[in-house]
């Protein structure tokens, strides 16, 4: 009895507290049957761990390209503490999504046999789930990017794993430049850059042609069933992909593309590829980010079909046609960092030193005219003077973790003396939409929405929410009353706790 996933377009909050204290549960026949050990040796990579560790051992950079599910992501951080290397500073690994590096993390120490937070860590925004004892750290990119702003040569780390590359975030694309650079500083450092795609050419030539090192591919096959006429054979797949199995129900998972290749579920056997993702995209015009649905590429294409079949024969059924996904769809993404605002980029680099940002090593460099337009963004907030360079205030925007506008609210409340509320409202936007419209409901939750209005601002608008729901002890039921997600509004406390301690 094998696990559907459906790929879908949706946004939706985890609440990952008490499954992080809980022991993972096997899904699958093989991983009932099998020990923490056995299903260590079963992974593709076991097969060539001597050769790996003998390629590191003999190069500071390495590309390893392995398909999800080949284990790299869990194994090769355990095989360089296994080889020495956490004898002198820790091993670092990112990830491009911070629910991949909590749960990451709570595996290896699994199979560490240690207490998460000990030996085995993980750290993302506002939370360091680290000790002393710590020697594998998994955590955002942007994690390690804040941590090069104190340390600029990485000096208590002895390896980074820069996992899922391919992905291409913004804070990923920062790292390469820079690492580069610390690399060539550092000779006892080890830097390896895991894809999961056959893009390794690029990542080797810019690092200076450095060697590619291939894991072994999938264990079972995966049929694509490609669909005829699109979306209408949605309903002729209800009997084949939703029906009940004999001997049990079916667990079906409905998930965003974070299941592509930061997470590896036990025991897929289905998967339905809807072709679409959501994609962040800046928008010039009203000098904002926002999240647009696009196509997704053949090489996001190919990664989800690659849920299916690690411990067993599977089938990916594609709901586009073959003729969509060979001549409409790209070969791989467009980079984040040229689709997105880079005013957070350009104060981070201008704080390590990076005078002039055009000449950075970028691989993939962004539109210059989204870099002026960064630079002009920071010179209105006063981070940037005349020539280019920070300002006392730029370099304090540098320390929050905010979007620059937000960095910039907060530091002049303090002149102001509005710091509390200011805290609140800038809280309130780090959140997802604390309004929702439930269907058939529309115009009464409008009705209640339009109570809390304040005509002058929507950031008022926020703040009212806030002292409301205080004032109500921060209850569900009123949330529940008011369509207002109670999850988002638990965030806003501990969000504006941490953003307090700057």
């Amino acid at each position: 009895m094998g696990l559907i996933l459906i790929f879908h377009v949706f946004r939706a909050e985890q609440k990952f507290a008490d499954h992080m204290k809980e022991k993972n549960q096997a899904s699958s026949e093989f991983a009932k049957k099998k020990t923490l050990l056995e299903q260590r040796q079963y992974l593709p990579i076991f097969a060539v761990r001597q050769q790996l560790l003998n390629i590191i051992r003999d190069n500071n950079i390495v590309i390893v390209v392995g398909e999800t599910g080949s284990g790299k992501t869990t194994q090769l951080t355990q095989y360089l503490h296994e080889d020495g290397y956490t004898s002198y500073g820790m091993v670092g690994c990112t990830q491009p999504r911070r629910v991949a590096a909590m749960s990451v993390a709570k595996r290896v120490s699994e199979e560490m046999n240690s207490n998460l937070g000990e030996e085995v860590g993980y750290a993302i925004r506002f939370e360091d789930c680290t000790s002393e004892k710590t020697v594998i750290k998994y955590m955002t990119d942007g994690i390690l990017l804040r941590e090069s702003l104190r340390e600029s040569d990485l000096d208590h780390y002895s390896a980074v794993i820069m996992d899922e590359a391919h992905e291409r975030s913004l804070n990923t694309d920062v790292l390469f430049g820079l690492l580069r650079e610390v690399v060539s500083r550092r000779s006892d450092l080890k830097l390896i850059v895991t894809s999961a795609t056959m893009d390794s050419d690029k990542f080797a030539g810019f690092f200076g042609n450095v060697p590619i090192f291939h894991i072994p591919g999938r264990t079972f096959p995966v049929d694509i069933l490609f669909s005829k006429v699109g979306y209408r054979m949605v309903c002729e797949l209800n009997p084949c992909v939703y029906g009940q199995a004999p001997d049990g129900v079916r667990k079906c998972i409905v998930a965003t593309n974070i299941a592509e290749t930061s997470l590896t579920v036990d025991g897929i056997m289905f998967v339905v590829d809807a072709g679409y993702c959501k994609l962040k995209v800046f928008n010039p015009r009203i000098g904002m980010d926002a999240l647009q649905v696009y196509p997704i590429s053949q090489a996001n294409a190919n990664q989800r079909a690659g849920r299916a079949g690690r411990t067993g024969p599977g089938q990916c059924y594609r709901l586009y046609t073959q003729s969509a996904f060979k001549n409409e769809m790209l070969t791989t993404t467009i980079p984040e960092i040229q689709r997105t605002n880079l005013a957070n980029v350009v104060l981070l680099l201008k704080s390590l030193g990076v005078q002039d940002l055009l000449l950075f090593h970028f691989m993939d460099p962004p539109p210059e005219d989204n870099m002026l337009n960064s630079m002009y963004q920071l010179w209105i907030l006063g981070a940037l003077d005349n020539t280019g360079s920070l300002t006392p205030t730029g370099r304090l925007m540098v320390e929050f973790p905010l979007d620059p506008a937000l960095s910039k609210m907060l530091i002049v409340s303090c002149d102001m003396g509005c710091s509390a509320d200011i805290l609140i409202i800038v809280s309130m936007l780090s959140v997802p939409s604390i309004f929702y419209r439930p269907k058939g409901r529309e115009e009464e939750s409008d009705q209640v929405r339009e109570k809390f209005s304040v005509p002058e601002s929507d950031h008022l608008t926020y703040l009212n929410v806030y002292l409301q729901w205080k004032n109500n002890n921060y209850s569900s039921i009123w949330c529940n009353d008011h369509f207002i997600h109670t999850k988002a509004m638990r965030k806003v406390p501990q969000l504006k706790f941490n953003q307090s301690m700057f």
